[in-house]
């Protein structure tokens, strides 16, 4: 910790779900820091055991005189793949409970043997590159600091400790059904450590990749500057000179783009990916590819935000802010949402369209009701301001607002 943060934040959080791994993170921390720590556990609501599980959290935390909250998934429509939807609605759970705390970190307790089963899943996947690299121990999203101190400790090494400390854990039920990928990366591993592929061995691996996909990721930033755009929210790339590009800088670039617009920290599966680069038209990650005969432009679907509304003053979709004309937030009734249909039929005049069509749908625009306020993006309203959140450095910056 004192090498991932030398500055001591002085709020700090972490999440902690009542395994061996999270509890010992949090006694740990406890006895590094002398900041106001902030503890949260997700309850994902799949199995009976997670309100005791998220209980007994409260009461640990409680005993160090920490402050608990447990957070709440309930939105999960039954569709698509279960883990990755409880994987993205806890990052989203985490850094929304973050953000109302005004945190600067949150600590994650991620171990040596959660990096070699997750290299060991990706490999049976035919992942490239990145995703055979390693988890970083510290990354910055959304405006916090996401760190994990103990990737470099086995969850055997911490379950000794907490054996030795006295402390007590939960385990979880389903660490033991074969049905999920990941406990079967986990069994195997105990077999391959008898070939030498220990979790460290594969560890390593996954270090020596991450120094792949950074010469990787400075090549796609350079051709990014100039076969891109950022337009409105939108990226739009010369067509031409993208399919010029070698195959592993094409796929990052989009993969890159499609990860900004839809706030998703995990790339599309490749072969979804190139399959919506050589298609006319086509969604993947809730983002809409439409390639032409001199641009291929990347928006946000439509329907990915359909029933998507928040409050004026916050950011809509993880990226939008919304600015009334006198630049003051207080406007309990008015709440952001998509455009839609129903709110481009009142944008009839298109000279003030700073879009296509299918971007404006999926565009952020002021409702009262179901009564339209301001769309700028669509020349409705203009006095509004529309501000869509800076690319990162590795894709190029353009017009941030209207």
């Amino acid at each position: 910790m004192d090498h991932l943060a030398p500055d001591r934040p002085t709020r700090l959080g972490i999440a902690v779900s009542g395994g061996g791994d999270s509890m010992a993170l949090m006694h740990l921390a406890h006895q590094w820091c002398g900041a106001e720590l902030h503890v949260a556990t997700v309850n994902h609501g799949l199995r009976p055991e997670a309100g005791h599980e998220a209980e007994f959290v409260a009461q640990a935390a409680q005993a160090l005189g920490l402050k608990h909250t447990t957070l709440h998934w309930q939105s999960w429509d039954k569709r698509g793949n279960l883990q990755d939807a409880a994987r993205n609605a806890r990052r989203h759970l985490l850094t929304a409970w973050a953000q109302r705390e005004r945190l600067q970190c949150v600590l994650l307790g991620h171990t040596q043997d959660d990096q070699a089963e997750t290299f060991l899943m990706r490999l049976a996947r035919g992942s490239g590159v990145d995703g055979l690299a390693a988890m970083v121990p510290a990354q910055t999203a959304d405006g916090l600091h996401w760190l994990r101190p103990l990737l470099n400790f086995s969850r055997s090494e911490l379950r000794d400790w907490l054996r030795a400390s006295q402390i007590a854990w939960v385990d979880d039920p389903s660490n033991d059904d074969t049905g999920f990928d990941r406990i079967k990366a986990r069994q195997a591993l105990d077999t391959l450590a008898s070939m030498g592929l220990t979790r460290a061995r594969l560890s390593e691996t996954a270090a020596r990749m991450t120094d792949a996909r950074a010469v990787l990721d400075a090549a796609a930033a350079n051709a990014a500057h100039d076969i891109c755009r950022f337009e409105h929210g939108d990226f739009v790339f010369d067509t031409a000179r993208l399919d010029a590009l070698p195959q592993d800088t094409r796929y990052r670039l989009v993969a890159r783009a499609v990860c900004e617009i839809s706030s998703n920290a995990y790339r599309p599966r490749l072969s979804a990916l190139r399959k919506a680069m050589t298609t006319a038209s086509a969604t993947v990650h809730g983002c809409l590819i439409t390639r032409g005969a001199r641009d291929l432009r990347i928006t946000r679907e439509a329907n990915a935000v359909r029933d998507l509304r928040t409050p004026l003053c916050e950011w809509w979709d993880g990226r939008w802010q919304v600015l009334r004309p006198d630049d003051q937030h207080a406007a309990p009734h008015l709440c952001i949402g998509p455009l839609g249909e129903a709110g481009l039929q009142h944008c009839n005049d298109r000279t003030g369209w700073r879009l296509p069509r299918a971007s404006l749908l999926a565009s952020p625009a002021v409702w009262d009701g179901t009564r339209l306020i301001a769309a700028p993006l669509a020349g409705f309203a203009p006095e509004w301001r529309i501000c869509v959140r800076e690319p990162p450095e590795s894709l190029p910056r353009g017009p941030y607002s209207h």
